[in-house]
């Protein structure tokens, strides 16, 4: 079993309802285990388009045994399942779904790069993260998430 972290957020419609959804249906998958969930916060939209609704974000701690491709395609799945619309990138979202880590692997593929490419310059990812795992590692760069979320300042 490896144990994986994600990333967790929706800015349109009920989002708190649809991240309990989705928490929901991983923890109704045989191949994964929800093992920890963060608070979930408010955040301000980051890039996109002007003038979006704010974002819930929140992480969540998995173990699975499931591969990450199939992995990232069951979370693809619950995704459109819970009806993610993609209007135009890093626009709205009824539901996103994001591997950041898993364990210390590197995978660079042209559909999943793990650690997630913006994870040490994100706050919204990384305040919830450094809640339920600040001692995790960025196999990038070595440092904790607690390490990368200090660096980004005022915290």
């Amino acid at each position: 079993m490896s144990t994986v972290h994600i990333g967790l957020g929706a800015n349109v419609g009920d989002r708190e309802a649809t991240i309990r959804a989705a928490l929901d249906r991983l923890r109704a998958h045989p191949r994964v285990e929800v093992k920890a969930v963060s608070t979930l916060i408010e955040t301000e939209p980051a890039g996109g388009p002007p003038a979006q609704p704010g974002f819930l974000n929140g992480a969540a701690a998995l173990e699975t045994d499931l591969e990450p491709h199939a992995l990232l395609d069951l979370l693809k799945e619950i995704e459109r399942d819970l009806g993610r619309q993609r209007r135009v990138r890093w626009g709205p979202r009824e539901i996103d779904l994001d591997i950041l880590l898993w364990e210390d692997q590197i995978v660079q593929t042209d559909r999943l790069t793990i650690p997630h490419r913006r994870l040490a310059e994100r706050r919204f990812v990384l305040e919830p993260l450094a809640e339920i795992a600040p001692d995790a590692r960025d196999p990038m760069t070595g440092r904790t998430v607690e390490e990368l979320l200090k660096g980004l300042g005022g915290t």
